[in-house]
């Protein structure tokens, strides 16, 4: 098994993990359509459903991290990174994830651990409203996520680390392609990353 097959495993985990938690997005918007119904038509508001919409949408969240990571579209300042030399960006972003993502994702997991742990323990339910719902699964999704985030990093140190070598970029599994309209352009151009 080569690296670029590694690599594009890896990507297509995180791509996986990514499109099966999107569809929380359509469970949410179920949830509060039916919430708003219930609640102005029907006069029958449910006492828990703030509860139920932010555990979905902050599963979704954490679950989307690593996707997003494969895709490389986190938000960065890209207005100096884009115009160094792929070695000296593999450089920066080597250092970066070795100093502050490694270590941040590593407590993240293992606090989140100990975190979701004692929910379980404790049976743990919301206090936000009375007789809320349970959210100790909830808050599992946080260790969880993180070892997603976690194992698509160390994709992302992986290349750097191949483009310090060779002087390029290793490809990426690619999901979908964005488009950019030039002024003047007739034709639609794909973005290279």
């Amino acid at each position: 098994m080569t690296v670029q097959n590694v690599l594009h495993t890896i990507d297509g985990i995180s791509t996986w993990v990514g499109k099966a938690a999107s569809w929380l997005i359509v469970i949410l918007m179920t949830v509060v359509c039916v919430e708003v119904f219930k609640r102005y038509i029907l006069n029958a508001p449910t006492a828990w459903i703030f509860d139920l919409d932010n555990m979905l949408y902050g599963t979704l969240f954490m679950l989307c991290g690593a996707y997003t990571l494969a895709q490389n579209a986190h938000v960065r300042g890209d207005f100096l990174y884009s115009s160094m030399r792929p070695r000296t960006q593999a450089t920066l972003d080597l250092v970066l994830y070795v100093v502050f993502f490694i270590p941040g994702i590593a407590a993240l997991i293992f606090a989140g651990y100990f975190y979701a742990a004692d929910s379980w323990r404790i049976a743990e339910h919301s206090t936000v409203t009375a007789n809320g719902p349970p959210i100790y699964h909830f808050k599992s999704m946080i260790p969880i996520a993180g070892a997603f985030v976690m194992l698509q990093g160390i994709a992302e140190i992986i290349r750097a680390v191949v483009c310090l070598k060779t002087g390029e970029w290793p490809s990426r599994l690619h999901d979908v392609a964005e488009i950019r309209r030039d002024r003047g352009a007739t034709r639609q151009q794909p973005i290279r990353r």
